[in-house]
């Protein structure tokens, strides 16, 4: 059996796996990257039907690793404004970019494009190995080291590591060998994804609607066209995903009441369930869970994608104080450093969230009035506006958080 070293390895090469091992390898460290994708995938990404909201925090770190510059101008797409509204004809919470600076609340970016971007990168590093058609059968962490066992296409090949971490998604594999738990919600919804053509503009408007029975959101991209994002129980889901072109077309315009003109398919269409996990425990010896294998966030809060990029941040900062002063990288002492950290991130952020999910996306009579009393109430407080427009642009720090969009847009 082949057996290879490296100071690092990481399983999963979403985006959350290869910023760290960028991060990581800055740091001086070698990294090794499984994922179980064919190259092919891995290199050449396919549009998935998501736009990413990132924050000034999260582009700054994508600038500080080269991937932003690597990212197509067409896939990037300025956020001027976020719209809040609940049932029809009400009145909408409205946040808008900084006035003075006239620096933008955020930027959406077609996730695949970011994945390529990362992809480039950890591809052309040479402390960096990338395993794509990996697929991992066991990890044994020892006092010492942690040995994975892996398929590499048909060949057997073992890695020896003084870290593992877990970057394999919400129902992460790696989570589960080390015995780590989780608490998943449900929420009985699934999420359509797909880009309109309209023939109204949007002039750079994220709309973030609760309508009764459903949620939608419509967010900018380039040209004359947003990113559908509609959550519906997953049997009406189900049906738009496999009605015809001109069936889905009159379906969205008939749900959107035509306030976006005539409105037109103009990709493929893609479902997701709405599910949030939150590890028991962001570490054990020798693991760490970053992305989604540490904290599934629903998507309507936006949070998901930013978090991800904090948590490999968190972790390459202290993993890389750890290597300087000479510790153990795969210690105990350096992982609980990053977990504490983390926790304090995500712990108020995942229960707020679920809140404001649970609170949003149910019919009740009690809760439609809830939702329309607090959006009144939030309009007519400028400090609190204020607050979320920096929690939005996430150039500020809120008692040590990071916040991602503060509840608003849906991807």
């Amino acid at each position: 059996m082949t057996v290879m070293q490296s100071d690092i390895a990481i399983t999963g090469g979403g985006p959350a796996g290869l910023a760290a091992a960028l991060s990581l390898a800055e740091n001086g460290l070698t990294v090794c990257v499984l994922e179980q994708a064919p190259e092919s995938a891995w290199s050449s990404p396919s549009f998935d039907g998501r736009e990413i909201a990132l924050t000034h925090h999260s582009r700054a770190l994508l600038e500080k690793n080269g991937a932003w510059s690597l990212l197509p101008e067409e896939c990037i797409s300025l956020l001027n404004e976020a719209r809040i509204e609940t049932g029809r004809n009400n009145e909408p919470l409205i946040f808008r970019a900084d006035e003075d600076t006239h620096e933008p609340l955020g930027w959406l970016v077609s996730n695949y494009a970011i994945r390529k971007s990362l992809w480039t990168l950890a591809n052309a590093h040479p402390a960096i190995t990338l395993l794509p058609d990996s697929s991992v059968t066991t990890i044994r962490r020892n006092p010492d080291a942690a040995v994975v066992h892996f398929q590499n296409g048909d060949t057997p090949k073992k890695l020896s590591a003084r870290l593992v971490i877990g970057a394999d998604g919400r129902f992460s594999p790696t989570r589960r060998r080390a015995g780590i738990g989780a608490v998943i919600h449900d929420f009985h919804r699934t999420m359509m994804v797909c880009r309109m053509e309209h023939s109204e503009p949007h002039h750079n408007v994220a709309l973030q609607w609760f309508d009764h029975g459903q949620t939608i959101a419509m967010l900018p991209v380039q040209g004359q066209a947003s990113s559908l994002v509609l959550t519906l129980p997953t049997e009406k889901i189900r049906h738009l995903m496999n009605a015809s072109v001109s069936d889905f077309d009159a379906e969205i315009m008939q749900r959107t009441g035509g306030r976006f003109g005539d409105m037109h398919l103009i990709s493929s269409r893609h479902a997701y369930p709405m599910k949030t996990v939150f590890a028991h425990r962001f570490a054990a010896p020798r693991l760490a869970l970053i992305g989604d294998a540490a904290v599934g966030m629903h998507p309507i809060t936006a949070h998901g994608f930013n978090l991800g990029l904090r948590a490999q941040e968190i972790l390459s900062e202290e993993i890389g104080k750890a290597f300087v002063r000479g510790e153990d990288i795969g210690s105990s002492l350096a992982l609980r450093r990053f977990e504490t950290r983390l926790r304090k991130i995500t712990v108020p952020m995942f229960a707020t969230t679920n809140s404001i999910a649970t609170l949003y996306t149910r019919d009740d009579g009690p809760f439609r009035i809830l939702r329309r009393a607090g959006l009144r109430l939030a309009g007519s407080v400028p400090p609190f506006k204020r607050a979320v427009t920096q929690m939005l642009t996430e150039q500020e720090r809120n008692n040590g958080l990071h916040t991602a969009f503060g509840g608003l847009l849906p991807v």
